[in-house]
């Protein structure tokens, strides 16, 4: 349907509306009370908008729209809606998919406290998102200190005849070996999670009063560990500013602009002390109000956070998306939550604190940016000079094969751009026409696989079957590199020339004495060992090694468990499945008891019989 038949039947209800580009890809979702009013508005005749909106609506070439009951349902869908698809005009929390969090496995019986990057719905707690994975780690860390949560990697613990090493360092409460119950334990974990929300004075009233409850039952023992976690849990307190005379949760938020991102600051104040703070970097702010890229940090932000203060005070005003976001989050709190923008007082005084740190971190990002750009700009230009390529090469391909004894042979493709990795597009290969130990064959099987795809993509491209965002190949390299010396160079540079694609230079980089080897040149090309192009390549090259030996290891741990499991009668693929989900691995399999195998999802007596006896008989 053409975009003006499509404009004639936009309802006056609210709604979600997406623009989509000549090749079907969308490029910017928005939100509206009334969704007639608000699209027709983007086309009216003689309308003024700012440059990057103008761009924007000269590539418009479809348009999409879902109704919804609600404003609030709009705004939902609307984040949820950029955040899988990370529109080019939308204003994008800067690789936050990638940001890790704190996640407490309340789902499992006796819940851990691991680091993850996926925030999925799957009855857990998340904490975060922390935009360093050192701060992660070092609050990992003191949790471990503080309480004695299981840090095994099986979802419940597999009966054991003796405790491990952390139960022996007080490290663990044991519940594997029966040394503690699901109440105690969950008591401790509840622990946790008020921690993590900075409840730390709610804390020490629950363990002071568990310590004088122990004491009083001449539990002794139990009472001096109480007061190590107390006395660790007050250590923290005292480090923490207090901010407030009351015992308020807030976020504080302010901004610093650069001319097409932002630095977003949130200061956490939880029971009246800061406890910390985190910033956040949104690109695509350019023509943008500080108000409405503000507002678009608090609608994406507050997407991916479990804990919403009651109060949420703020640089600006986000106008008259306020009463909407506000009602939003409300509903996701329970209560009432206010988004405020002070003008005076202490209030005002600490968000402009909040301000001058968000600029002191946008200049420091910069100028961090700026100096990891002129390294990679000098390693480029000093690796074309080296290999007398035309240019710098923007995008740079690397391929390496990883087999054990030629059984289960993978390859990797690991993409560089600018000189830093484009981890979006790695690709890996299974090895499909080559039986045993032969690199060369292998390397010519990946790059005809890869190569003859970009031919297909292009042409599907050109006649419009296939968006830029579903192509894969289509993307040409400036420079190949292939792991291996002559051997290897060789068996590509057939491949690419048969396909048309000889243009594209190539080189073997073989690891023993990191040397470079070139089609047509006699001797190979030595880089010294303090050049910056050297350690790019060495970079990209192990890098391309990592990916195909952790693919080459995943299928293996996959394949030796079919494997051994197929000889079990009455034990097929689901089963399998559910086993290892369960146990974690063969060892742990063979460790479990009859009634733990038959409590498994889908097993049965008898398929748990089966298995019990194959390891035990």
């Amino acid at each position: 349907m053409q975009l003006e038949e499509k404009l004639k039947q936009l309802p006056a209800k609210p709604g979600v509306y997406l623009f989509r580009d000549a090749g079907g890809e969308i490029i910017y979702v928005g939100k509206a009370v009334s969704l007639k009013n608000r699209v027709r508005s983007y086309f009216q005749h003689g309308a003024q908008y700012q440059p990057k909106t103008k761009l924007m609506l000269e590539k418009v070439a479809g348009l999409d729209f879902i109704v919804t009951d609600s404003e609030v349902e709009a705004l939902i869908l609307e984040q949820n809606l950029i955040k899988e698809h990370r529109p080019r005009y939308n204003v994008l929390l800067k690789d936050d998919k990638s940001y890790p969090y704190l996640k407490v496995t309340l789902n499992e019986n006796y819940p851990r406290v691991q680091i993850t990057r996926r925030h999925v719905k799957d009855g857990s707690r998340y904490f975060g998102p922390y935009t360093r994975v050192g701060a992660v780690n070092e609050t990992l860390r003191l949790l471990k200190k503080i309480f004695p949560f299981r840090s095994c990697k099986l979802r419940e613990p597999v009966a054991r005849e003796r405790p491990c090493l952390n139960h022996h360092i007080k490290r663990c409460l044991g519940p594997c070996c029966g040394l503690t119950d699901r109440e105690t334990y969950r008591s401790m974990i509840n622990e946790v999670c008020l921690f993590l929300e900075g409840r730390q004075e709610e804390l020490t009233k629950h363990l002071t009063a568990r310590m004088e409850e122990a004491a009083g039952n001449l539990e002794f023992e139990q009472a001096a560990e109480l007061r190590d976690q107390l006395r660790a849990v007050r250590e923290v307190i005292e480090k923490q500013k207090i901010i407030s005379g009351g015992f308020e949760d807030q976020d504080v938020i302010a901004m610093a602009r650069a001319f097409d991102e932002a630095c977003i600051m949130v200061f956490f104040v939880r029971g009246g002390k800061l406890i910390g703070r985190d910033h956040f970097i949104l690109k695509g702010t350019e023509g943008l109000s500080r108000s409405e890229v503000l507002g678009a940090f608090v609608k994406q932000y507050y997407t991916g956070v479990d804990f919403i203060p009651g109060e949420v005070f703020l640089s600006e005003d986000v106008g008259e998306e306020k009463a909407v976001i506000e009602k939003w989050l409300t509903g996701r709190k329970g209560v009432k939550v206010f988004l405020k923008t002070p003008s005076r007082g202490e209030k005002k005084k600490m968000v402009e604190m909040v301000a001058k740190n968000a600029l002191l971190t946008l200049e420091q990002v910069q100028s961090e940016g700026i100096t990891q750009r002129d390294e990679a700009a000098a390693a480029l230009a000093e690796l074309a000079g080296a290999l007398a390529l035309e240019r710098p090469p923007r995008r740079l391909e690397c391929y390496d094969i990883s087999n054990t004894q030629g059984t289960g042979s993978v390859a990797s493709m690991v993409v560089f751009e600018g000189g830093k990795p484009a981890r979006d597009q790695y690709r890996r290969f299974k090895i499909r026409t080559v039986t045993g130990p032969d690199d060369y064959a292998s390397m010519q099987e990946v790059l005809r696989r890869r190569f003859t795809r970009a031919l297909e993509e292009k042409e599907l491209l050109r006649t419009g079957q296939l968006s830029s965002k579903e192509a894969k190949f289509y993307l040409l390299p400036d420079l190949v590199i292939v792991d291996g010396g002559k051997g290897q160079l060789s068996a590509a540079r057939r491949i690419m020339r048969e396909l048309g694609y000889a243009g594209i230079p190539a080189y073997g980089l073989a690891k023993e004495d990191e040397l470079l080897f070139s089609e047509g040149r006699a001797g190979p090309i030595a880089l010294p060992e303090n050049s910056r192009a050297l350690h790019l390549l060495q970079r990209l090259r192990d890098e391309a090694h990592r990916f195909a030996i952790t693919y080459h290891r995943n299928l293996r741990g996959k394949a030796g468990l079919k494997s051994l499991l197929d000889e079990v009668e009455g034990v097929g693929r689901v089963r399998r499945s559910a086993l290892l989900k369960a146990f974690g691995s063969v060892t742990g399999i063979q460790k479990a008891s009859l009634e733990e195998l038959a409590a498994v999802h889908g097993m049965n007596k008898k398929a748990a019989q089966a298995v019990y006896d194959f390891f035990h008989k």
